[in-house]
C-alpha cells in the first residue's frame, strides 16, 4: 500500500480520498501535545507520544477495518512497543504507558488488570506494520531527560507517576481535539475551541466589579478590613509562582480576594487559568454565579468562560456513549480560563487511569489552583493530596493557594510527614485579622439536648440557624418547628435549582429581618453568606464549627452573636464524624475563652493528624508508587480504583423541579433534546442543578415502585433516571424515598 492509502479516521458518505490521513493525524496530534507540556520543558515527550499512538493503524488489518471489517484491531500496542524498543525502559515505558493506554486507560505495569498490563501489551503479537510509516514519521534519535525539580530520593518516583499522568493527559486530549476538528470539518460546522478572553482581560473586569462593589458598600469595620486584606493580597501577585496560603477568617472576603489574586498573579506571569477548587458540589453553582456576575459585567450570561465541572453523573459511562458518535467528542476538558470543580473531581483526576478523566489534568500544569477550605481535605487520602499539590508547584509551573479561615497544619515544619516546604501567607498578619473579626462566642453546652428542647429554643428567636449531622435529623427537626413563623429547611436532598431558590428567600427574610428559623446540614458550612445573630450547632470537628461560626453575625452588626455547641440527644455523631467530635470536646474545654483561636485551631489538626496518623494514606497510594521507583512499572489502573474521596455509593435521579406550577422545567426541555440525539454530555452539565444523589437501592426500590424511569436505558447506559411521581419531593424537604409508593390525597383524585 501507497503513503497515501493509510487512514487513521473513516467518514460514512464520504470520498476516500476525504478521509483523515493517519500521517497528518499523527503529525497534528503530537503537535497539540507537545504544546500542551512545551512550557514545562516535557514537550518532546508529548510530541513522540502523540506520533506513535495510531502507530499500529499503518496495517492492512485495519485499514480494512475502515472500510467496514468488522473485526477489532489491536492499533495502540504497535507504537508502545516501538517506543519501548527506540527509547528504553525509562524514557521508552513513560511513553508506552501513555501511547498503550490512549483508549484503554493506562493499565498496571506488571500483573493482572481489567485493563491489559503494560508487560504484557510489550510482548504480545500485533501485525506488522507496513513499511510506510518510515516515511511519514520522523522521531527524534532520542529524548533528553525531563526537566524535574525532584525534591528527594523518596519522591522521586512520584515525580515520575505524574510525568506519564501529564504525557498521557496531552496526548489524549490532543488526539481528542484533533479528531473532533477532522469531523467538524467534515461535517461543514465550526467547533470553535479557546475562543475566550484572555486572564489580563478578565483581570480588568474583576477590577471594576469590585470598584462599583467599594462604591456601594456601607463604611463599617468590617468592610474597610475586608478592603485592606483585598489590597494587601494583590499586591504580592508579582511573587514567584509556588504555594500560598490565605489565611482569613469568614466573612474576611476570601472568595473575591483570591480570585483577585489568582488573575493578577497568572496575567503577570503568563499563567493560563485560574481553578477553584470547592469541597462541596452544593456551593459549586454558587460559586461559579458569583464569579459569572464578577467577570462578566453584571451580566452572568455573558461570562460562559466560567465553566462548572462537578458532574454526578459518570463520566466514563457518558464519554463511551459520546466517544461512540464522532461527532459529539465534547467532554469537558478544562480549556476555559475560570474553572470551578470539586475536590472530589480535581483530585480523583489526578489519579485517575480513564482517559475521559485524565484528559484535563495537563490543564493543571500553568495554572493557579484555589483550594476552598483546605481543612477539608479528606484524611484517608491526604499523604498523596498533598504530594500532588507539592508536585504540581514543583514541577509543572501551577500556583496553589490554600484559602481557609483554618489553616491545617500540612507543612514539614508543623511535623506533617512529606508536607509542604515555604508555603508563603498571603494575608496580612492573620492573627490580628482574627481578633478584628471575632464577632461571635461559642459555648458548649455541658448537658446532651433533646429535640424538643432545641426547638423550643429555636422558636424563642427571631431569626436564628441550626445544623445538624444527618439529613434524617434535620428533617426532623424541621418539621418540629415547621408551624413557626419563618421555618425554613436546606438539604441536599433537594436539587441545586430548588436549594437556589431557597437560599435567595432566606437572605431577602435576613435582609429585611423577617422571622427566619433554619435547619440545615452542613452544606451551609461553606460559601453560602447568611448573617444570623444565634447559630446552634450538633458536635463535630471544630473546623466544623468555625465554618458555623462564620455564618453568625458575619457583617458584624452586633457587638457579638451566639455560637451554641451542643450533643444532640437521641442522635449519636456519625462514624465518620465521631473522632473529631471527640478532639473539638476536648479542644473546646482548654481553650474555653476562645476556641476558635489560631493556637486552638493548630492544636486541633496536630491531635487529629496524630491520631489519625497511619490513615492519611489509608489505601497506601504513595508506597505503592515509591515501590516501583527503579522499574516505573506504575499499577495505575490499582491506584486509580482506590483512589477514592467518596465511596461509589450514591446514584443521580434527577427531579423536574420547576419554580411555578405552570412552567416546563428545564431538566424536562433537556431530557426532550437527548430523546432527539442531543450530546450525553452537554445534557448532563445542563441537568446538574436538578438532581439529587440517592443510594443505588434507593434507586432500585423507585424502579421496582414506577416512581422513576430511565430515559433511553440502553442507549445512555442508565445513566439518566427521572423522578414521575413529584409526590416524593416535597417542596420543604425535597426527596424521601422511604416509601417510593407514597402518593399524596390530590394526586389520588381523579
Amino acid at each position: 500500500m501507497s503513503s497515501a492509502s493509510f487512514f487513521a479516521h473513516s467518514a460514512d458518505g464520504v470520498p476516500k480520498e476525504r478521509w483523515h490521513r493517519l500521517a497528518d493525524h499523527l503529525r497534528h496530534t503530537g503537535d497539540r501535545a507537545a504544546a500542551f507540556l512545551e512550557r514545562s520543558g516535557c514537550g518532546d515527550y508529548a510530541r513522540v507520544a502523540g506520533m506513535l499512538h495510531d502507530l499500529g493503524k499503518y496495517t492492512p488489518e485495519f485499514q480494512r477495518r475502515l472500510s467496514g471489517d468488522p473485526r477489532r484491531v489491536d492499533h495502540s500496542t504497535a507504537g508502545a512497543q516501538l517506543a519501548s524498543d527506540r527509547y528504553g525502559n525509562l524514557v521508552g515505558r513513560i511513553l508506552a504507558f501513555c501511547i498503550a493506554g490512549h483508549h484503554a486507560g493506562l493499565a498496571n505495569g506488571a500483573g493482572v488488570g481489567k485493563v491489559k498490563p503494560l508487560m504484557d501489551r510489550l510482548g504480545a503479537t500485533v501485525p506488522a506494520l507496513d513499511s510506510a510509516w518510515e516515511e511519514e514519521v520522523s522521531l527524534p534519535s532520542r529524548i533528553p531527560p525531563p526537566p524535574l525539580n525532584i525534591r528527594s530520593a523518596d519522591t522521586a518516583a512520584f515525580s515520575a507517576f505524574m510525568l506519564v499522568r501529564m504525557v498521557f493527559s496531552a496526548l489524549v486530549d490532543a488526539d481528542y481535539l484533533d479528531t473532533e476538528q477532522f469531523y467538524a470539518e467534515i461535517e461543514g460546522a465550526t467547533r470553535p475551541r479557546g475562543q475566550h478572553p484572555p486572564v489580563s482581560d478578565l483581570s480588568t473586569r474583576l477590577d471594576l466589579f469590585l470598584a462599583g462593589l467599594t462604591r456601594k458598600a456601607e463604611a463599617t469595620p468590617v468592610n474597610r478590613l475586608r478592603q485592606r486584606v483585598l489590597e494587601c493580597v494583590r499586591s504580592k501577585a508579582d511573587e514567584s509562582p509556588g504555594l500560598f496560603s490565605l489565611t482569613v477568617p469568614t466573612g474576611g472576603g476570601k472568595t473575591l480576594t483570591s480570585l483577585a489574586f489568582a488573575l493578577d498573579h497568572a496575567r503577570r506571569h503568563g499563567l493560563a487559568r485560574v481553578i477553584y477548587v470547592i469541597p462541596f458540589t452544593s456551593v459549586v453553582e454558587q460559586t461559579a454565579e458569583v464569579f459569572r456576575r464578577a467577570l462578566g459585567g453584571g451580566e452572568p450570561d455573558e461570562a460562559d468562560f466560567v465553566v462548572e465541572h462537578h458532574s454526578v453523573f459518570d463520566e466514563d459511562r457518558v464519554q463511551r456513549r459520546e466517544s461512540r458518535d464522532k461527532l459529539r467528542l465534547a467532554m469537558e476538558n478544562w480549556d476555559a480560563p475560570i474553572i470551578v470543580t470539586t475536590a472530589v473531581q480535581f483530585f480523583e483526576s489526578l489519579f485517575a487511569n480513564r482517559p475521559s478523566r485524565s484528559r484535563k489534568v495537563h490543564r493543571i500544569a500553568n495554572s493557579v489552583v484555589i483550594l476552598d477550605e483546605a481543612q477539608t481535605l479528606p484524611l484517608k487520602l491526604l499523604r498523596p493530596c498533598v504530594a500532588a499539590l507539592d508536585e504540581l508547584t514543583r514541577n509543572w509551573n501551577t500556583t496553589a493557594v490554600l484559602c481557609t479561615a483554618t489553616q491545617p497544619a500540612l507543612s514539614e515544619a508543623a511535623g506533617f510527614p512529606g508536607g509542604f516546604q515555604q508555603v508563603r501567607e498571603l494575608a496580612p498578619d492573620p492573627r490580628g485579622l482574627y481578633e478584628e473579626l471575632r464577632r461571635t462566642r461559642v459555648r458548649r453546652r455541658e448537658q446532651p439536648l433533646s429535640d424538643t428542647d432545641l426547638a423550643e429554643r429555636l422558636c424563642d428567636e427571631r431569626q436564628v440557624l441550626c445544623i445538624v449531622n444527618s439529613r434524617r435529623h434535620a428533617r426532623e427537626l424541621f418539621h418540629a418547628i415547621a408551624d413557626a413563623d419563618g421555618a425554613s429547611h436546606l438539604t441536599t436532598t433537594m436539587c441545586a435549582a430548588h436549594r437556589r431558590e431557597v437560599l435567595d428567600g432566606i437572605r431577602h427574610r435576613l435582609g429585611a429581618r423577617e422571622p427566619v428559623r433554619l435547619v440545615a446540614t452542613s452544606l451551609v458550612e461553606a460559601g453560602v453568606d447568611f448573617d444570623f445573630p444565634v447559630v446552634w450547632r450538633a458536635e463535630a470537628g471544630l473546623e466544623a464549627i468555625a465554618q458555623a461560626a462564620g455564618r453568625c453575625n458575619r457583617e458584624g452588626k452586633s457587638p457579638s452573636g451566639d455560637v451554641w455547641v451542643f450533643e444532640p440527644e437521641g442522635w449519636p455523631s456519625p462514624p465518620e464524624i465521631g473522632q473529631f467530635a471527640d478532639a473539638a470536646r476536648s479542644l473546646l474545654r482548654r481553650y474555653n475563652d476562645d476556641p476558635l483561636s489560631l493556637e486552638a485551631l493548630h492544636a486541633y489538626f496536630r491531635e487529629i493528624y496524630w491520631i489519625k496518623e497511619n490513615e492519611l494514606d489509608a489505601m497506601n497510594i504513595l508506597s505503592r508508587i515509591g515501590e516501583r521507583r527503579r522499574c516505573l512499572l506504575f499499577p495505575f489502573e490499582n491506584i486509580a480504583r482506590d483512589f477514592r474521596i467518596i465511596e461509589d455509593t450514591m446514584v443521580p435521579i434527577i427531579v423536574p423541579w420547576r419554580s411555578s406550577p405552570g412552567e416546563k422545567s428545564p431538566a424536562e426541555a433537556a431530557l426532550a433534546h437527548l430523546k432527539d440525539g442531543a450530546s450525553p454530555g452537554l445534557t448532563a452539565r445542563r441537568l446538574q442543578p436538578f438532581v439529587v444523589p440517592v443510594p443505588r437501592w434507593a434507586r432500585a426500590r423507585l424502579l421496582d415502585a414506577g416512581a422513576v424511569s430511565e430515559v433511553g436505558a440502553e442507549r445512555y447506559e442508565r445513566q439518566f433516571t427521572i423522578l414521575d411521581n413529584m409526590d416524593l419531593y416535597d417542596s420543604a424537604a425535597g426527596l424521601s424515598w422511604e416509601d417510593p409508593t407514597y402518593r399524596s390525597d390530590e394526586g389520588l383524585i381523579l
